[in-house]
């Protein structure tokens, strides 16, 4: 059978699934839960994408969410390899975790995104394993409900802000939404292509656009209007310590040269080999700094939600 077509363009919305290979578990304890958590998290920031809901079932997961950019490809890639390579790690297995590619599904944002926002979340509800959403801790439903701290790579005011404009309350239309979503039929009736999901004039526009091959001519400088560039960043990060730009990559700057080398892959999205010839370091090494500025960050993030849930 033939791959279901990857159509990416900027600000695509998608309806995410990946299983577990032979529709095995892929969540076998909550460490499993909170590293994938993690790397979802950080992809999410690094691609640039819109988080607009997501839950973690025992074989398989969901993710709802917005790309800015045409990257989704690239982001679900590193996601469920480094996230395979994570989970074997810990038990000290090889092979594969999830079965073959995530598959996508384009969503009509106007016609369905406030739908599959309580769709995904209500998972574990559908399956009978709890009674209401708010008693499953593995997706967005209680951060977005305002139950639980709310990470910053989860878009919850955009979700809130679809039930009005005071947060209290929009907190409480969305719960009352998603309770009443229980009884409802699941939107997959009306997919169209194994991934179209929207009406007759969005797959109209969806087709002109698979006719015409735009994503693949799509220049990068266009696809990344909201990156900083490299030059942006050393510079930034030179003011920061008082060195001039072309000094930031010496690795003899310590902490400059670091947050140099982690701002590239995280907020210029570069490639591992490009940071780390820019950097006149191993590829390893760019990956271990990331690791520890990362570990750095999420314990600072860790330390601020413990004293500021809203």
């Amino acid at each position: 059978m033939a791959r279901p077509l990857r159509l990416e363009f900027p600000g695509a919305v998608y309806h995410v699934t990946a299983r577990g290979d032979r529709r095995e578990d892929i969540f076998l304890d909550d460490p499993d839960r909170q590293r994938f958590l993690e790397l979802l998290g950080r992809e999410v920031e690094q691609q640039q994408w819109v988080l607009y809901a997501y839950c973690l079932m025992g074989n398989h997961y969901h993710l709802l969410l917005e790309t800015p950019e045409a990257n989704l490809s690239h982001g679900m890639r590193r996601l469920n390899g480094v996230y395979t390579q994570a989970f074997n790690r810990r038990r000290g297995w090889s092979g594969h975790v999830l079965q073959g590619r995530y598959k996508a599904i384009l969503v009509d944002r106007d016609a369905y995104l406030l739908e599959l926002c309580r769709y995904v979340v209500l998972n574990p509800v559908r399956a009978g394993i709890v009674s209401e959403a708010s008693r499953w801790p593995w997706s967005s439903y209680r951060a977005t409900a305002g139950l639980a701290s709310r990470p910053n790579w989860v878009a919850a005011d955009a979700v809130l802000a679809l039930f009005g404009a005071e947060r209290a309350v929009a907190r409480d239309r969305y719960r009352a939404f998603v309770a009443g979503g229980t009884s409802q039929p699941a939107p997959w009736a009306n997919l169209t292509g194994q991934i179209f999901l929207g009406t007759d004039d969005f797959l109209t526009r969806m087709q002109t656009r698979v006719a015409s091959h735009a994503t693949a001519n799509v220049p990068r400088a266009q696809r990344q209007l909201l990156r900083p560039s490299a030059d942006q960043i050393l510079e930034a990060i030179g003011k920061e310590h008082g060195l001039p730009k072309s000094q930031v990559l010496d690795r003899s700057r310590g902490m400059a040269f670091k947050q140099a080398v982690h701002l590239l892959r995280r907020r210029c999205n570069l490639p591992l080999r490009e940071v780390a010839a820019m950097a006149g370091v191993s590829v390893s090494r760019v990956s271990q700094i990331q690791r520890e500025v990362d570990k750095v960050n999420r314990e600072e993030n860790s330390l601020e939600a413990s004293v500021a849930v809203e």
